[in-house]
């Protein structure tokens, strides 16, 4: 059995590197290849993987059906992670999301937790507000490997 520790270990050597797949209005499957990270969600401090994105797609597959699931791999070993999304940004409020300025320290967290790094934060936090970030925090509910 593969914990999720386990299975963000595999993508640490590359900035936490994994496949993200959503499902589509019309039941396809969607994937795209994004930075993921492990973290205590902001609310309740339980694990959650986070991501950060901004892409039209993405964030409608994800506002009308949150199921994801987040493969990770290291050369033939690989692990996914099934769960529930939740979002936070400038479009998806929540209730322990209080304002601006600690959604820009969420996006610097799970950028971090990523394996990222950045020389100027302040350009980050522009570069992030003028895409309209928002974060992904996902909530496991199934993990399981080849291994």
């Amino acid at each position: 059995m593969t914990t999720l520790d386990e299975a963000v270990a595999l993508a640490k050597g590359e900035s936490g590197l994994a496949v993200v797949s959503t499902i589509r209005a019309d039941g396809t499957v969607q994937a795209s290849l994004v930075n993921v990270g492990l973290l205590p969600h902001p609310a309740g401090g339980e694990p959650a993987l986070a991501f950060t994105t901004y892409g039209r797609i993405k964030l409608a597959n994800l506002r009308a059906r949150p199921q994801l699931a987040v493969t990770f791999r290291n050369g033939w070993q690989w692990a996914t992670v099934e769960g529930r999304a939740e979002l936070a940004g400038p479009d998806d409020a929540q209730p322990w999301l209080k304002d601006a300025d600690q959604l820009r320290l969420l996006l610097r967290e799970v950028f971090t937790a990523a394996g990222g790094s950045h020389d100027d934060w302040d350009e980050y936090d522009r570069v992030m507000a003028k895409e309209r970030r928002a974060v992904v925090l996902i909530a496991p509910t199934r993990v399981y490997s080849n291994g």
